[in-house]
């Protein structure tokens, strides 16, 4: 099994989705290959508390881990993820599975160190996985990037190319036996840096595009004071860290192929949330999508996620279904023919189903808490999504907003008002669900 997790990768960050100015020729194959879901969502619009979600299988409320790590509390939340949580890593390593990390961890705080990190918790090897959330050093993504356990050199080496590298040695060396390698790229999160001449050739196609600031960008105002996101992409070096995630996806999956085990391998591609497009140099785009990571719009919780299961899934499906990072957990434990542990993956549900199409649904709802005010200028908040409708709860001034997803993926319409039942029953719903799951709330926040 491979699980790859891209690091604040947008929904329209691929080909595959629509994307005409990245350029992802491995993952536009692999959704060839697979099955493509257009309504998968991340369980927080920031990094660690989805992290944790996915090996948990646990929503973020219930166990407290609902900010990125070394991000402002208000709520309170839990800075390393607790040892006493059973990761699907450590079930697939009970079963006799080979485990390894690779790249960004980021689920414990600088005090945890080696305490908490990933060959404490289910995998036999650990690299470069620590307590950093980004390369914010003076080299940046380039060696010497001084990881306690990620050996550097030779100096100016990439590291996603030496990522990808290491990913490949492993499958060389285990390919004759089960292996889960959870691949968890630094790319495309900030700082943003590529090698020249990947860089170059989006310069040019930036050039050829000549799009001005007024046909870049656009006003949002919701939130109390205006802010500026982007709606186009043209973000050269970002277009190249995109690139250069994909050539790496490339070089595991045509090593798959050449150990002659790419049909025994399960190939999962997901990103912990949605692309930056409101902060920190704005590098990205979401539309259709409205906002972007750290807001509970879709643009902040809807992820670009294919499966590739050899034998079972249809090549070139396209599935509407929705799923959640949680459920990862459950349906990896279905695909491998082990029994479910819902007393561990409390809040996720199995989609193999939906995999053998012979189901569409399998959520009455979804939820998604994110109580803390993020860097992106998104609000402490809270959201269901039940069928084609989405309630926002935001916390600041008990501000409600419905849409339906369906006939405003953009979510511009704000029906709270024209449909008060449902807008009340939903909010009555999410009011059960955060005294069920124990959810944290900022100080100043009053239920209602």
């Amino acid at each position: 099994m491979v699980f790859i997790l891209v690091d604040d990768l947008g929904w329209m960050d691929i080909g595959a989705n629509g994307s005409t100015f990245y350029e992802t020729p491995n993952i536009d194959q692999l959704a060839k290959e697979g099955v493509r879901f257009t309504q998968a969502y991340a369980a927080s619009p920031v990094c660690s508390p989805t992290r944790a979600s996915i090996l948990t299988g646990e929503n973020p409320a219930r166990i407290h881990l609902t900010q990125w790590i070394g991000g402002p509390g208000n709520p309170n939340y839990v800075k390393n993820l607790p040892l006493e949580e059973v990761l699907f890593p450590e079930v697939l390593k009970d079963a006799g599975y080979k485990t390894i990390f690779l790249g960004k961890w980021h689920l414990n705080n600088e005090a945890g160190e080696g305490k908490f990190w990933p060959d404490k918790q289910g995998f036999d090897i650990n690299i470069a996985g620590h307590f950093r959330g980004g390369l914010y050093i003076k080299n940046k993504y380039f060696a010497p990037w001084n990881i306690p356990n990620l050996k550097n050199g030779p100096d100016g080496v990439y590291m996603t190319d030496r990522l990808a590298k290491e990913a490949v040695d492993f499958i060389d060396k285990n390919a004759n036996e089960p292996f889960l390698l959870y691949f968890s790229f630094y790319s495309v999160h900030a700082p943003f840096s590529a090698p020249e001449d990947r860089i170059k050739k989006y310069n040019g196609k930036k050039e050829k595009l000549a799009l001005t600031d007024e046909e870049r960008f656009e006003e949002e105002k919701n939130g109390g004071k205006p802010f500026v996101y982007r709606i186009k992409q043209d973000h050269p070096t970002y277009a190249a860290m995109v690139e250069s995630m994909d050539i790496a996806v490339g070089k595991i999956l045509h090593k798959l192929k050449d150990k002659g085990i790419a049909d025994n391998t399960i190939v999962i591609f997901f990103s912990d949330n949605g692309g930056l497009s409101s902060s920190e140099g704005t590098p990205t785009a979401n539309t259709p999508l409205r906002g972007g990571k750290g807001w509970l719009y879709e643009g902040g919780i809807r992820e670009p996620a294919i499966i590739k299961w050899p034998g079972t899934t249809k090549p070139g499906t396209v599935s509407d279904a929705i799923i959640t990072s949680m459920d990862f957990y459950p349906t990896i434990l279905e695909m491998t023919g082990l029994p479910l542990r819902p007393d561990l993956h409390k809040d996720g549900k199995s989609f193999v189903p939906i995999l053998k199409n012979k189901k569409q649904k399998i959520h009455k709802a979804t939820y998604y808490h994110y109580p803390h005010r993020s860097n992106q200028k998104g609000g402490p908040s809270s959201a269901i999504r039940e069928g084609d409708y989405k309630l926002i709860v935001f916390f600041k001034d008990n501000g409600l907003e419905l849409y339906n997803i369906k006939n405003d993926i953009g979510e511009r319409h704000d029906l709270s008002s024209e449909l008060p039942g449902l807008r009340n029953r939903l909010f009555k719903k999410i009011n059960k669900w955060w005294s069920d799951v124990d959810a944290q709330f900022p100080k100043e926040y009053t239920r209602k």
